[in-house]
């Protein structure tokens, strides 16, 4: 054989070679590649699923801290101001619980409908509670009054108060996702 020959044949067996590690090594990167987009697209996934659970827990967190606010005890020890007439107490206890109710109302979004009609009723029961007493007490009667009213109520009846009820189930759900 020829010199030329010969180097015409390593030549053509050193391309071939080439070739052959060339496209071995692209398609062990492809390999790996949709492996690591597989591997991404399932931690994205698992992320995904984690994201929604995590706002969930979050909102029930949140309700539940709402419960708190709402509760009367806490809601008069919030704006306690004995020095205002009765029904400016009455207006200021009302208002704080809506207020603190619809700034949480997303929070539905997150939680079951029993969950949320829970929370709903609770505080309609707490303004039930205001405005019976309210309307128990006369006109002339202070702020005070009414605070002093509605907590010798809770004292007196401490299941007049659905909160731990609530918050046991809000719990009890918020546990249920874990």
């Amino acid at each position: 054989m020829s010199p030329t020959l010969l180097f015409i044949a390593i030549m053509f067996a050193i391309t071939v070679a080439g070739l052959l590690v060339f496209f071995s090594l692209k398609g062990r990167r492809e390999i790996k590649a949709a492996k690591g987009d597989q591997a991404s697209s399932n931690t994205a996934s698992a992320a995904g699923s984690l994201a929604p659970r995590q706002l969930q827990l979050q909102a029930y967190e949140r309700l539940i801290l709402l419960i708190d606010r709402i509760a009367l005890p806490n809601v008069i020890a919030r704006v306690n101001t004995p020095e205002l007439s009765k029904s400016d107490m009455h207006m200021l206890l009302t208002q704080s619980i809506r207020q603190e109710f619809e700034h949480n109302i997303t929070q539905q979004i997150y939680v079951t409908a029993e969950a949320w009609d829970a929370v709903r009723n609770y505080k309609e029961q707490n303004l039930l509670i205001v405005n019976q007493i309210a309307s128990f007490l006369p006109e002339e009667a202070s702020g005070g009054d009414l605070n002093k009213a509605l907590l010798d109520l809770l004292v007196q009846n401490p299941k007049a108060s659905l909160q731990n009820i609530v918050s046991e189930a809000l719990s009890y759900e918020a546990k249920k996702l874990m």
